[in-house]
This record gives C-alpha cells, structure tokens and sequence, in this order.
C-alpha cells in the first residue's frame, strides 16, 4: 500500500511545554486508523498539525505522490487538496434541511460568483440521494437539520466531509453521545468510508474501536507509544501503564 501521509520527526512547543515530540507516523491510500491516549497525549496537536491548524517547530509533514510539503499550506489550501475533519461537536446548519446541507457541502464551484449563481444538477441531487443513503439518512433529507438526533447530525457532518470527497478524513471522538444502535452505524460508515480513502479515528472508548478492526496507534506525551492490532497495544506493558490501568 502506497503512503498517502508521513508524518516525520515532528515536534512542537507552547510556552515551553513539549506537546508533540519527535512523533512520526504514516497512512496509507485506503487505511482506516484508530488513535488513542490518555487526555493531553497530543492527539488533538496531532490533527492541528495535518490540518495547518498548528506549525510545528521542527519535523516534515509530506502528502500525496508527489510528496509534497504541508507545512507551508495554508489551512484552506490543505482542506483543497483533499484533508477533511470533524470536530468532536457537530457543526451542520440548522435551520437548513438534510438535502440542503448536503448540497451545500458538495465540491462544486466555490468563487463567489459560482456560489451566488449556483443551482443543484440532476447530477447534484443523485449525489446528494447516494450521499444520504450511505450515511443512513435517505429518509431524513427534507428534515431541518436541527430536528435530527445527535447521532444523525454527526452522520449528516460525515457526510458532508464526503461531499467534498477527501481522500484523507479525521475524525474526533465520533461515537461520543451515541446510543449503541447509533454507535453500530457509525462504525459500519467508517468502515465503508477507509475502502477508498484514508480514515484516521480519535477515539476513548476502546469498545468502539474494536468493532472498528483496523489498525492502532497510541499517543503518550506526544510521541507514538505502541502500534499494531488492539490487542497487541493493549497487552503492551507500557500502554497498560500509562493509560489502561488509569
């Protein structure tokens, strides 16, 4: 599997505190990955760093095949060459309905002549119905955004991040809030989502995580802990130390 991000040797710093240090990490094409840590193991620093958010003071953050920089992108510039993130708490236009949200988040013509004028093609809506079926919410798109369940928002913000098809999606903390039907959905979508692109999880609940059955990786103090399958970080001596035994 081709590297579609490498992370390498990144460090960074506030007010003398290291948050990230020296932590390098790689994901392939199509990789579903999960990320966990205690509270202040630099997983949010980690994601500010991809998205530009955050300049890290020393390390390389290389994309794509032609391997080009990320640290001197700006974040819009990061977000067009295909980086997506959803934050922890959903962010979907309320008083908007399913269908138009989805609209919306479709990558189409983004200049602001392109936005005034712009009318959703029969191809537009076919996507927006396709979108809508696989995040679950088919049913729902003549619904406001605001009468939806806390579940299907963070759906509807899913599938938004696909309307713009990213080929790299973060993803914090999504099965927070979840009742357990909710929670089996979100995790088929993720699932679904990592066959044709890269999905990196920030997750606590280790429940969640192992229906997730992909790869993992553990964060502490910044750096990367432990790596491999759930069962291997967790019968690692040091994770049980620094996290599981907490």
């Amino acid at each position: 599997m081709s590297t579609l991000l490498e992370v390498s040797g990144v460090s960074v710093t506030f007010d003398g505190f290291r948050a990230i240090n020296n932590l390098s990490f790689r994901i392939g094409e199509a990789e579903l990955r999960a990320v966990i840590g205690p509270n202040g193991a630099g997983k949010t620093t980690f994601m500010d760093i991809i998205t530009g958010k955050t300049r890290p003071g020393e390390g390389r953050v290389i994309w794509g095949e032609k391997s080009v920089s990320l640290l001197h992108m700006s974040e819009a510039k990061i977000a067009q060459e295909g980086i997506g993130r959803k934050f922890q708490k959903p962010t979907v236009f309320e008083d908007q309905s399913v269908q138009e949200n989805l609209l919306m988040a479709l990558k189409n013509n983004r200049r602001w002549l392109g936005v005034l004028c712009y009318r959703p093609t029969a191809g537009d809506l076919q996507n927006v119905e396709d979108l809508a079926a696989e995040i679950g919410l088919q049913r729902e798109l003549s619904r406001k955004s605001g009468e939806l369940s806390h579940g299907q928002k963070q759906w509807l913000e899913i599938g938004m991040l696909l309307a713009q098809e990213p080929r790299l999606l973060l993803v914090d903390e999504p099965a927070a809030g979840m009742t357990p039907q909710e929670r089996e959905h979100t995790t088929d979508l993720l699932v679904q989502a990592a066959k044709t692109r890269a999905v990196v999880v920030v997750e606590h609940d280790m429940e969640f995580v192992r229906r997730l059955n992909c790869k993992v990786t553990v964060l502490h103090e910044g750096s990367v802990l432990a790596e491999g399958s759930l069962d291997h970080v967790t019968s690692n001596q040091d994770v049980i130390d620094v996290y599981l035994g907490r």
